[in-house]
């Protein structure tokens, strides 16, 4: 717990949102869920429940006993995706069910085992991101899972689809869309692509300082990158 609380209070001021992902937190004592929680809202940052159990919640039924669990022990907003169970969801009674627990909600975009996406898919994906947004999901979270390669905006050498990205960032939203960056290098190249206010996501802790001096250009590959190149102060 220490060692969150040292990323905290160090890093809190860069941080929008911690995510709890996979299933790992269910799992682990309660108590400790809960202290990590309570340690999060206490530097300001909302803590997120990733999608994984939220899916496998749903599509086994118990999706409002895990929304009342994610409230109790302190989540402020839920990851709701589409990504690996196969499920439809109504996004205008999903998003209802949530608010109704006094959680937020964000929606995730892509599928976690169906490879680097295609225009015809993202164009499906890009009509369930408008639903959900339209319900009231804050945000569009793009899939990236651990690697970024091989799925989502990222070939399979892990090259970025900056075409694709594009799009996404049009259709939903600048503001709105955010990108999962869980390397080094996809993180680097959603800065260099976007620039320095493109929203990342799914960044571990102890990598958060170094994705902010990148994306302030204070990075030697930052350096020379034509969006990030820190400006010479002008004149008055």
């Amino acid at each position: 717990m220490s060692t969150l609380a040292e990323h905290l209070e160090q890093s809190s001021h860069l941080m929008a949102s911690i995510k709890l992902s996979m299933a790992c937190w269910l799992v682990a004592d309660q108590k400790a869920t809960k202290r990590k929680l309570d340690l999060a809202r206490e530097y300001g940052v909302t803590a997120v429940a990733g999608g994984s159990l939220f899916e496998i919640s749903a599509v086994t039924g118990v999706l409002d006993a895990y929304l009342e669990l994610c409230a109790d022990v302190g989540f402020g907003r839920i990851e709701c995706g589409e990504g690996f169970t196969g499920t439809d969801l109504d996004a205008v009674r999903t998003v209802q069910a949530v608010r109704s627990h006094g959680l937020a909600c964000q929606y995730e975009l892509g599928g976690k085992h169906s490879g680097p996406l295609t225009n015809q898919e993202l164009d499906s994906w890009l009509k369930h991101a408008l639903d959900w947004l339209e319900a009231g999901a804050e945000q569009v979270v793009v899939e990236a899972r651990e690697s970024a390669r091989g799925v989502g905006l990222f070939d399979d050498q892990g090259g970025l689809n900056g075409a694709l990205a594009d799009r996404i960032a049009e259709i939903v939203g600048f503001s709105k869309a955010v990108f999962e960056a869980p390397t080094k290098y996809s993180q680097f190249a959603l800065l260099n692509h976007f620039g320095p206010e493109v929203r990342l996501s799914n960044v571990r802790l102890e990598e958060l300082l170094r994705v902010e001096i990148y994306r302030k250009g204070l990075h030697s590959d930052a350096f020379g990158e034509p969006r990030l190149t820190p400006s010479p102060p002008s004149e008055k």
